[in-house]
This record gives structure tokens, sequence and C-alpha cells, in this order.
């Protein structure tokens, strides 16, 4: 299909969502899943006894993917009615059963209900996209849990941790998101044939007031489209709660991959790691040299944008009148398709970047170097303690030596001389030799190697086990 150049395409669909995503809020399967849940209705409704023929199902199940657009289209310019328009046009081909087609049903069956679905589906699509992120990131943790690093707290170099520890912290956000996402759509329900104001009297009317016969209609329709449950009880419309809980839910996946990004954005900015840098790609338009961190500030622009759509849905469930009203309709037609297809961006370039992440070891390592004579003095201090040393000395001691040693690093550009200062000092009953045994970086990392089978082990994998291992391959297309 030729692309439209004369006026405004998205670039969420032209550029970075996936198609099954896109697919899931396209009109193909929009007015499809209206065509299953009038036939979902006609077939509940034949079934307890109503005037609907096997005849006029058939004839709604074979036109059910075939839909008349032009027809459709035609006739919503005249009555200015979507639903009304689209019933028409299955009519148009199902003459037999034009007559019962939407019986008993407000627009708020085919609308609200399809919306549930999409929602159920499209975060499920998320929850699978997350679950290979940490497939990756598993990988990664595991082959460099034993590899010490610099940890840092308030961007500063602080007690060293291991390359695997840290990404097992990128996991469990994500892993929080998962757990959160997934709650939400077990919560989902069916918005059900709860009629035009949620009491189901038009139902009442078709069955003459048999209410148990209008309880059974709605569990029918629930089954046919997957659901154990309708809401309970409803206006017009399902709770627009539903969206801004999920959205909420997105905007969790989008802070997780948003940290992520950042942090891998000024590791490169250190040499210690780089996400993929492909053999063609251009870095700067003016600085050949360059390799820019462009993914990784992607995911942080889109999911910028995420964090903010997550307020639409929270301020239209804040502005629901009564039974209903129609302002909510344009506003979460946007934010809630926007958000699925911005974080489905999102997750498809963090596989992408997961897949192929650069770690330089040996930058890593010189860095641990250059800083780990300041991470070893307190076992320094520990150690000359148990010889007999007065703790309240030796700390002073070494907070001198320490700003003294940062400051022919930093004012005269030399070398870190804080080990020589502390031999040469005679408060610290130590050989270098012994001084140096403290200085093996592998001593000043903790559990960090524990840590990260443990968390593989008894976290990542009973979660990964709920999902199929798909193997899913991220293409980017800029």
């Amino acid at each position: 299909m030729e692309r439209n150049r004369d006026g405004y395409t998205s670039p969420l669909s032209t550029r970075y969502a996936s198609k099954e995503m896109q697919y899931l809020f396209s009109d193909n399967n929009k007015f499809r899943t209206w065509r299953k849940l009038w036939i979902a209705l006609a077939k509940a409704e034949h079934q307890l006894g109503l005037n609907v023929s096997q005849e006029q199902i058939r004839q709604l199940e074979a036109h059910a993917e075939e839909i008349n657009y032009d027809v459709a289209e035609a006739r919503e310019k005249l009555v200015r009615h979507d639903v009304m328009s689209h019933v028409y046009a299955y009519g148009r081909q199902c003459p037999d059963a034009e007559a019962i087609i939407h019986l008993g049903a407000t627009s708020c069956y085919v609308g609200d209900n399809t919306d549930i679905l999409i929602l159920r589906d499209a975060s499920n699509l998320v929850l699978r996209k997350c679950a290979q992120v940490l497939r990756n990131l598993g990988a990664f943790a595991r082959q460099y849990k034993d590899l010490p690093c610099l940890a840092y707290t308030h961007l500063q170099p602080a007690q060293l941790t291991t390359v695997g520890k840290r990404a097992t912290l990128w996991m469990n956000e994500l892993v929080m998101d998962m757990e959160n996402l997934e709650f939400q759509v077990n919560q989902l329900r069916l918005r059900g044939t709860k009629g035009t104001t949620g009491t189901q009297a038009s139902f009442m009317e078709l069955f003459e007031g048999d209410e148990e016969k209008v309880k059974e209609l709605e569990a029918l329709v629930a089954r046919q489209m997957g659901f154990e449950k309708c809401v309970a009880v409803s206006g017009q419309t399902y709770s627009r709660k539903t969206d801004a809980y999920v959205l909420a839910a997105l905007s969790g996946v989008a802070q997780s991959a948003c940290k992520f990004a950042n942090d891998l954005r000024i590791l490169q900015s250190f040499e210690e790691m780089e996400e993929p840098f492909e053999k063609n790609q251009i870095g700067s338009s003016a600085m050949p040299y360059k390799r820019n961190p462009m993914r990784s500030e992607r995911i942080c622009a889109l999911a910028r944008y995420v964090i903010q759509d997550g307020v639409n849905p929270a301020m239209t469930a804040a502005t629901q009148w009564f039974e209903r009203t129609l302002d909510d309709s344009a506003n979460k037609r946007i934010a809630v398709a926007e958000a699925f297809l911005a974080v489905d961006a999102i997750l498809e370039i963090y596989i992408n970047v997961t897949a192929g992440l650069v770690v330089y070891d040996r930058v890593i390592r010189r860095r641990v170097r250059e800083k780990l004579p300041f991470m070893a003095t307190e076992n320094i201090m520990m150690e000359s303690v148990k010889r007999g040393g007065n703790r309240q000395e030796l700390h002073e001691a070494l907070r001198e030596h320490s700003h003294a040693a940062a400051r022919k690093v930093k004012l005269e550009g030399g070398s870190n001389d804080l080990i020589d200062r502390i031999v040469a000092d005679p408060l610290f009953p130590l050989t270098r030799e012994e001084i140096e045994a403290q200085m093996a970086p592998e001593k000043y990392v903790g559990r960090a190697p524990g840590q990260v089978t443990e968390f593989l082990r008894d976290e990542i994998a009973p979660l990964l086990a709920r999902y199929p291992d798909e193997a899913l391959q991220a293409e980017l297309n800029v």
C-alpha cells in the first residue's frame, strides 16, 4: 500500500510499532470483533429460545471476516452513527439475518466489549515481549555475574557490584511491571449485555421478564468471547477506571525501560558498555567517530510519551457523568491505542538492545583499579584494628590520606598514591603485601554473584515458565 505523503501519519505506525500490535488496533480487527460479538449474541439468543434461526447465524458467520467498508462508510455519512452504519452494512451482506443483528443491544455492546478484548490481547502481547527482554537480560546477567564493576550512588563511584548484578536490577523492575499488568489482565471482565444504561431492560423485554434467561444470555456471550465473567454492574459503559489501571501498568513498563536506557547511556559515555552498533550505522552527521546510544535515547523519548499519556484515562475516569457521557470516546481511542503502540515500540527496541549488549571488560577493570584503593580503606581499617589499632585514629588518617590522594589525581593529574601513603604511615601495622592483598576486586562485591544465581532461579524462571520461549527477534525500521 502506497504511503500517504500529503497528510499526517503517526510515526508509531510508520516507524516504531510492530505489525502485530498495529493489527490489534486496526479497523479490520475492530470491525471483525464487532461481527463476532453480533454472532455470539445471536447464538445465545437462539439457544435461549428467541426467534433467531440457525440459517441466520450461518449467514452471519459466512460474512464475519468480509467487512464491506464502502457500504458502511457511505451509510455513516448519511446517519452519522458508526455502529448503525455497520449494522446496515452487515445486513446488506446477510439479508436473511438483517432483522436480528444487534437485537436488544446498544452501541456499547460492540464498542466496549471490543475495547476490553483489545485491552486483553494487547496486554498479553506486551507481556510476551517483556518476557523476551527478561530472557535476554537473564542470559546477560548469568554471563557477567562475576565481573566486578563500579557501582554508583549519586552518580559517584561507590562500593563494587558486578555487571550481572546490575542487570538484575533492570530485570527486577520489569518483573514488577509484568506482575502488575498480569493482575490487570486477570481482572478484566467483559462488559457483557447490560443494555443502554446498564439495567438490561431491553433484554428483560425480549425475555418477557425472565431474569434467569437474561443472566444466562450474558454468561453465554462471555464464554463465547473467552471470558468467564462479565462486570457485575455497569452504566452504559464499563468503568473507565479499567483503562486508567491498564495504562498505569503500561506507564510502569515505560519507566523501567527508561531507567535501563538511561543507565546504558551513561555506561556508554564511560565506555564500559554499549548498545549494538551496526557495521554501516552512522553515529553523527558531523563527527564520523561517534557511536551514539540512539536506540536507548529513543526508548527514553517514547517512555516520556507513555508516562504522560497515562494521565488521559485517569482524567477521563474522573469526569464521567452518571451512566455515561461521550467525551470519553475521542480521548480514549487515541490515548489507549497510542500507549500500547508506544510501549510496543519501546519493547521492540529493548529486545533489540538487550540481544546485543557490548561489554568492555578491560575498561571496567581499569576503572575499578583506579578507584579500588578508596574502596579498600574500610577493610584496611578493620584489619588494622584487629592488629591493635585505634579505629577512630585510623579513620581520621584514612580520611586525610584519601583526600590528599584525590587532590593529586584531580588537581595535579597524577596517579592514585593512596596505598603508598598508607604504607608509609606508622599508624597502620600492615605491610604493602598485606595491604595489596585487600585489593582483589572480588573481595568487594559481597553476595552479588550468588544474588544473581538465586534471582534467576527463584524469581525469573517461574515467571518465564508462564510464557512460551518464542525467542522473539525485534526488527527495527530505522
